[in-house]
């Protein structure tokens, strides 16, 4: 059975899309622990991280920068954090959350936040917007 990230990719569950190339996906995380968390995904579904052929992996992370690097322009914040977790989705991802402090990157469930869907759209849009200058 397809993950849910895998039902992402494929358009059967909404998303808010952030970038996807031939191999790869990012999207903002619908229950974030800082405004712009995104999940950067893979398409070929693996459950371990580490599983991947070098190459793929390499390339997952340098996917990951990109997106990186449009977050930190996009939205106020000194770095963006990174955490690859793996436990609630058997599909490896990357976490890429927008931090001012260390305890900007607690995944624990109280700590969510529950921004709005036209709050997401804005979010995604604005990091779009610096993918594509």
């Amino acid at each position: 059975m397809a993950s849910i990230f895998s039902r992402i990719i494929a358009g059967e569950i909404p998303c808010y899309k952030i970038a996807e190339t031939e191999n790869y996906f990012a999207f903002l995380d619908i229950s974030p622990v800082q405004l712009g968390h995104t999940l950067v995904v893979p398409k070929d579904e693996m459950d371990y991280i580490f599983d991947y052929e070098e190459d793929y992996y390499a390339g997952l992370w340098k996917f990951a920068k990109k997106i990186a690097e449009a977050q930190k322009r996009a939205i106020p914040c000194r770095k963006i954090g990174v955490a690859v977790i793996g436990l609630e989705v058997p599909h490896a991802h990357i976490h890429l959350v927008p931090m001012n402090n260390e305890g900007d990157l607690d995944f624990a469930a109280e700590k969510k936040l529950h921004p709005t869907a036209e709050q997401m759209e804005e979010i995604a849009e604005k990091i779009r917007k610096e993918l594509s200058e």
